[in-house]
């Protein structure tokens, strides 16, 4: 049977299509604000249901002179003030177990990374909070294998639970989107979500190289999600993102969010007129 879990004002799951969206990591409250503002307005426009994502800190960066986040007080900080004026659910990732305590005080998701997926203290940790757990896919798991780390939330006395897929890497550096794994993940149940732009990146190029992603991949592959069922669309954007701090390439404009989700609404359409 499949679940609705709430999350705010958000109902993950039903007969909305939802989004995630917000810059990559956080940055300066000039930036993250003019973000969230604009997704606001697109997401009001469009009438789509919406959680703030952006991460306090980035622990898997490939060198250490890249930009790893403001951390967990400055972070917690910036996301409350976007929670409270927009009214929004706000969503960032943890790498540690003994960062949940602190985060889960202000997040309405707790996101584990992808890396990170089978990691049972961490997932244990986040899914004792009571908090919704978004759970991202591994490049290296089975999609069938996520029934592991859902059942480490389920044992821990937590059913608020969101699946997302981001491609494969198969050891290589660019990621494979295959649609039957959003077949396998809606087998669980719970809500999924596709984050379509860590699936255009290109790994073992700096992501403020432009050839760090594959922008043009976007809208194709958003579709193909949306037409294969999923609940919701992870969207990393950002109001200038070739200047962003992190994933620099692979990031929408903020400005373009509009355009880009009027087809997937209109897919979601057919979608529901015909029970799929």
């Amino acid at each position: 049977m499949k679940k609705i879990v709430k999350v705010g004002n958000v109902n993950c799951g039903s007969d909305e299509l939802f989004i995630i969206s917000g810059p990559c990591v956080i940055e300066s409250d000039d930036i993250m604000m003019q973000t969230a503002e604009k997704i606001a307005r697109t997401a009001q426009k469009l009438n789509i249901p919406w959680i703030f994502k952006s991460s306090f800190m980035k622990d898997n960066r490939s060198a250490l002179k890249y930009y790893h986040g403001p951390g967990i007080e400055e972070g917690m900080r910036i996301l409350q003030k976007i929670k409270k004026e927009f009214n929004v659910p706000v969503l960032s990732d943890v790498h540690y177990p003994e960062q949940i305590k602190d985060v889960a005080e202000v997040l309405d998701i707790i996101q584990i990374p992808a890396y990170l997926c089978m990691q049972t203290s961490l997932v244990v940790e986040a899914a004792k909070t009571g908090k919704v757990v978004n759970v991202k896919r591994g490049q290296f798991l089975a999609p069938e294998n996520m029934t592991k780390p859902v059942a480490k939330i389920e044992e821990s006395g937590n059913f608020g639970i969101i699946l997302t897929e981001r491609g494969y890497t198969f050891g290589y550096n660019d990621l494979v989107v295959d649609p039957r794994s959003f077949h396998h993940l809606r087998e669980t149940g719970y809500p999924v979500v596709f984050d379509v732009t860590h699936a255009i990146r290109k790994y073992g190029i700096p992501s403020a190289d432009p050839n760090g992603g594959a922008r043009q991949y976007l809208p194709v592959l958003a579709r193909a999600g949306v037409a294969s069922g999923i609940d919701g669309l992870f969207v990393e954007t950002h109001p200038n993102p070739s200047t962003a701090l992190c994933d620099a390439a692979s990031q929408l404009c903020v400005n373009d969010l509009e355009e880009f989700l009027k087809p997937l609404l209109d897919i979601h359409k057919v979608n529901l007129k015909f029970g799929w």
